[in-house]
């Protein structure tokens, strides 16, 4: 176990400037999310705060909240997301396509936090810290690990297929595959932590508005 730690540390150390390129890709993400608030129009910023409004209100009432379905609508989307960027890593031209899909992600985080906060003013960083943390910035940590991974495979896919370079190509798909099996793993008890506390939490907050 310490040893497979030991290695997954130095190969992120070996290539720590993909590292950092994708942890500035999802800071710049969520900036520009929260910037987006003020870019909008008047129309839309009204169209958003009622559809928030209206979001807290169908929460604190809780009549109509399926518990079962909202884990199984979360897990679908948080492993759907892990899925597809971890396949879009085994092929040639998925590198632009991961990029994307994390700076998706890191904008929406953001956008939901300028919006939250313009919506329900001091109040809303409370609303804000309920609907989104931890288990949103968790996502967004695992999705760093996971598109350091996705890249580097790539990477590793072009240099052996086009280039013929030397590259243990088995040993790369075992520790490609075992990050999949960790990020799915994540992402369900993120699911977990998002139907039935994340809920509860926006509750409360649901009693100062």
């Amino acid at each position: 176990m310490n040893l497979g730690m030991k290695k997954a540390k130095n190969y992120i150390m070996q290539q720590k400037k993909t590292y950092l390129f994708l942890i500035v890709l999802t800071i710049v993400s969520i900036l520009a999310g929260v910037l987006f608030w003020f870019i909008i129009s008047s129309e839309d910023k009204v169209l958003v705060k009622d559809q928030l409004t209206n979001f807290f209100i169908s929460i604190k009432k809780g009549n109509d909240i399926n518990y079962f379905s909202s884990f199984i609508n979360s897990v679908v989307t948080n492993l759907g997301y892990i899925l597809l960027m971890w396949l879009l890593g085994i092929s040639i031209i998925g590198l632009p396509f991961i990029l994307i899909m994390m700076a998706i992600k890191s904008f929406i985080v953001g956008f939901s936090i300028s919006s939250i906060i313009a919506s329900f003013s001091i109040k809303g960083i409370v609303g804000s810290i309920a609907y989104l943390f931890p288990h949103q910035f968790i996502f967004l940590l695992l999705l760093i690990l996971l598109g350091f991974y996705a890249t580097s495979f790539c990477v590793k896919l072009f240099k052996y297929l086009f280039l013929k370079q030397n590259i243990n190509f088995k040993e790369a798909m075992r520790r490609y595959i075992k990050i999949l099996g960790l990020s799915c793993l994540v992402g369900i008890i993120l699911s977990l932590f998002e139907t039935f506390i994340s809920i509860y939490l926006i509750k409360l907050f649901t009693l100062i508005i």
